[in-house]
C-alpha cells in the first residue's frame, strides 16, 4: 500500500514552486491571495518567479526548490504553479529518500504528472492529479474545489470519482478491475518511456488526458503506448478528456478510442472530468482504485491523505 501524505487542514502552510514553465506574476499572486482568503498560509519557493525562456529557471534551481519545501517542516502541501513543459529536467535531481522521510500533499496536472508517477515509482507516495495554483481564481467551478478538498481533506474509505451533471461516463469496453492508479497527461507519459523514469503500467490501471494537440497525433502517443506494451501489460484504462483538441483528417477523440483503445479489450471507461477540461476531478496517483465498467463506476478504495 503507498504512503498516504498527512491531511491538509485549514491554517496550514502551502509550498509553492514552479516545477516547469513559467506564470505570470499577476496569476501567482492571485492565487496566493486566494489560498490566503481559504485560511491557509504560504511561502513561496525561491525561483517561483523565475523565466528562462520557457523555463522557469533551470533545471536544479526548479528541483532545489521542490527539495527545500519537501525539507521544510511547516509546509504541509507542495502547489505547482502551473505545468507546461520541462517538468522531467528536475527529476534526475530530486532526493527520494528525504521525500519518503517527509511525504506531502502534491498537486498538479498537465506537465506535473510526470513528477507525480515519479513520487509514486520512486517514494511509493499518492499525490494527486488535480488542482494547481492557477485554478485558485473566482472562475474555478465548485465542483474542483469540491473533488480537490475532498481527496486532500478528508478521511473516506471509498470515494466514487464522479462527473458534474450532465457529464456522463462512458464505460466502452466491460469488465471490473482493481489496481493502483498511474498515468495523467498523455504526452508526459510517452515522454517518458525509454527514460529512468518510464511508468511501469504492468497490474495497473492507466488514466489519460490530452490537450491542444490535432488527433493525428494523439493517435502517434496512443500508438507508442500500444507498442511498447503499456496497454497489454495494464488492467484497465480510463480517459480523460482531449480539449480543444482538433479532428484530423475527419478523425476524432472519439473515434481515435473506438478504433485504437476498444480492440485492446481492456475494461475501457472514457469522459472523465480531468484537467485541462473546465471540471477538474481528484484523481490519486498511486492510489488502489476500482473501474468497474459494468457498472460505470470508478471508485477510490482506500483514503489518500492521513492522520497524524
Amino acid at each position: 500500500m503507498a504512503v498516504r501524505p498527512p491531511i491538509l487542514r485549514q491554517g496550514d502552510t502551502i509550498g509553492i514552486v514552479t516545477l516547469g514553465s513559467p506564470l505570470e506574476e499577476s496569476t501567482i499572486r492571485t492565487g496566493v491571495t486566494t489560498l490566503q482568503k481559504l485560511g491557509f498560509k504560504v511561502v513561496l519557493g525561491r525561483h517561483v518567479y523565475d523565466s528562462t525562456g520557457f523555463l522557469a529557471g533551470s533545471d536544479r534551481e526548479r528541483a532545489e526548490d521542490l527539495m527545500n519545501m519537501f525539507r521544510n517542516r511547516n509546509v504541509r502541501m507542495i502547489l505547482p504553479t502551473r505545468g507546461g513543459v520541462g517538468v522531467a529536467g528536475i527529476l534526475p535531481y530530486l532526493d527520494f529518500a528525504v521525500i519518503s522521510d517527509n511525504p506531502k500533499i502534491v498537486s498538479g496536472y498537465s506537465d506535473i504528472t510526470v513528477l507525480l508517477n515519479a513520487l509514486y515509482q520512486y517514494a511509493d507516495l499518492i499525490s494527486f492529479q488535480s488542482l494547481m495554483l492557477l485554478n485558485f481564481n473566482t472562475s474555478t467551478p465548485a465542483y474542483d474545489y469540491n473533488q480537490f478538498f475532498t481527496a486532500t481533506s478528508t478521511i473516506t474509505s471509498t470515494r466514487v470519482i464522479e462527473n458534474p451533471p450532465g457529464m456522463p461516463l462512458a464505460s466502452l469496453v466491460a469488465g471490473n478491475v482493481t489496481g493502483p492508479l498511474v498515468g495523467g497527461n498523455l504526452t508526459s507519459f510517452t515522454d517518458a518511456i525509454g527514460t529512468p523514469f518510464d511508468i511501469p503500467t504492468r497490474g495497473r490501471i492507466i488514466v489519460l488526458e490530452e490537450t491542444h494537440e490535432p488527433i493525428n497525433k494523439v493517435y502517434r502517443m496512443l500508438n507508442r503506448l500500444r507498442l511498447s506494451g503499456k496497454l497489454n501489460d495494464c488492467l484497465g484504462i480510463v480517459m480523460g478528456e482531449c480539449t480543444n483538441c482538433p479532428p484530423a483528417y475527419g478523425e476524432t477523440y472519439r473515434d481515435l478510442i473506438q478504433d485504437v483503445l476498444v480492440p485492446i479489450g481492456k475494461p475501457l471507461m472514457a469522459g472523465l472530468a480531468t484537467a485541462h477540461g473546465r471540471f477538474k476531478a481528484a484523481v490519486p496517483i498511486g492510489a488502489r482504485i476500482n473501474l468497474n465498467t459494468v457498472q460505470n463506476t470508478l471508485t477510490v478504495l482506500e483514503p489518500t491523505v492521513s492522520v497524524v
